[in-house]
């Protein structure tokens, strides 16, 4: 059950039209990441939060941006350039955090000009701007909406560098800086690209950086471009990395007997929306168009797909037309829904780092999740570093077959159950087409 059980918005002090925007949506009550940063963060402080993803982040440093920018003494009234920046690593969490942080300020109106806030009642006001910026579209309507005024800025590394580089993003004035899901940006090597947009900044900013894991750069970044940062870890680090809700299954899994395992996996009683990682892009447009053709509605999001498909696949996935998503890391972290029951490690993540991110889409905001990793037998040394780093005592797997009597016990699954679940389906998304040729046969 999904639940928030911490203090109201109201009784932090948040803005009231920002609560009444928020209730309107079912929201009122804090996350532990919210209760612990809002009232360090409201007064302007900086901020490191470590919490996993699903916890509740995106509002944890979207309400004090929106507050501030609307209605703080401290930070130069609003007049159409920006007074925040919000830096995210991909293209789809930039649109979900710009989702995010629009629906929270509906409500929010600034003055026309740079009378103040003190002047709002007796001047025009126009509605707060909140805009993203990410590559692989055009420059044009990006540069359209920064022309006409823009009051808070949500966007990727190298799209804001190369509209601040031709002078149509004008950083100078940013008086509020959030740095989200940074460990990402240290693992896509977007830490230079970011320390360069942060120095362009006020020097007087506040900063915000959130991450799920804190390596060694990040903490680095945090020593020369912060300011007596206030520390907020709504986990700990090592076991707690990863969700007490989620249960996590760990099994070694011939490659031949792998898809038989995962139609399987995703049979189990219970299982709703999922996500099945894969480690490439090929990988994920030959396992989504398997499962399809095994009469799964499975969509897939992948670095060769067009941004517009990408974004549409995601769309579907939301809307529950499709239940399963194939998916790559970096794709992936648009995907930002709260009730995904099943997360499939298709094969050994990298590293301790990718693991926590995965399996954090499930089990989040107070659900219960399931993640299931499924590790090939010249994976297991890979598999045991991932779980002595983060301490999760799951060693050495055991060796089980889709047909396995402690397999099917483990996903409450009949002894007759198969692989084909209906007619073929065609893959939602706009998949990679894959050969018959290329396909393994199938058990």
């Amino acid at each position: 059950m999904n639940a928030r059980s911490g203090p109201s918005f109201v009784t932090l002090g948040v803005a009231a039209e920002i609560t009444e925007a928020l209730a309107e949506a079912g929201i009122t009550h804090a996350f532990a990441i919210q209760e612990y940063t809002l009232p360090i963060a409201l007064k302007g402080s900086d901020v490191i939060g470590q919490a996993r993803t699903g916890m509740g982040k995106t509002l944890g440093f979207g309400i004090p941006v929106l507050d501030r920018v609307f209605d703080d003494a401290t930070v130069t009234a609003p007049d159409g350039t920006p007074r925040a920046l919000i830096v995210v690593p991909t293209r789809e969490l930039c649109l979900q955090v710009t989702d995010d942080l629009t629906l929270a300020a509906q409500n929010l109106r600034v003055p026309v000009g740079a009378e103040g806030a003190s002047q709002r009642k007796n001047n025009k006001t126009r509605a707060l701007q909140i805009q993203a910026l990410y590559g692989g579209v055009g420059f044009e309507k990006q540069t359209a909406a920064l022309a006409r005024g823009v009051d808070v800025v949500v966007g990727t590394p190298g799209r804001l560098l190369d509209l601040a580089r031709q002078g149509y993003l004008q950083l100078g004035a940013v008086e509020i800086v959030v740095l989200d899901e940074a460990d990402e940006m240290l693992d896509q090597g977007f830490l230079d690209d970011v320390r360069d947009i942060i120095t362009q900044t006020s020097d007087m900013r506040q900063t915000m950086l959130f991450s799920a894991t804190m390596p060694g750069p990040i903490a680095a970044l945090t020593r020369t471009l912060m300011r007596h940062p206030v520390l907020i870890q709504a986990d700990s680090a090592a076991t707690e990395a990863t969700h007490d809700t989620t249960r996590q299954v760990v099994f070694q899994s011939h490659k031949l007997d792998r898809l038989s395992a995962l139609a399987r996996i995703l049979q189990s009683p219970g299982r709703g929306r999922s996500i099945v990682f894969a480690r490439t892009k090929r990988q994920a447009a030959n396992v989504a168009e398997e499962l399809a053709e095994l009469g799964f509605r499975v969509g897939a999001v992948h670095g060769d797909m067009r941004q517009n498909d990408r974004e549409k696949s995601l769309g579907e996935f939301r809307r529950n037309e499709v239940d399963v998503m194939v998916a790559t890391d970096v794709a992936a972290r648009g995907i930002d829904i709260e009730d995904v029951t099943h997360v499939i490690n298709y094969q050994v993540p990298d590293d301790e780092r990718t693991y926590v991110h995965r399996i954090g889409r499930t089990g989040r905001a107070g659900n219960t999740g399931t993640a299931v990793s499924l590790i090939g037998w010249d994976e297991v040394t890979r598999w045991n570093a991932i779980s002595d780093a983060l301490g999760l005592g799951l060693q050495d797997p055991p060796q089980w077959f889709s047909s396995s009597e402690e397999f099917l016990a483990e996903f409450d699954l009949p002894n007759n159950v198969g692989d084909q679940v209906g007619p073929a389906r065609s893959v939602k998304g706009a998949a990679l087409k894959v050969k018959k040729s290329q396909r393994r046969p199938r058990r």
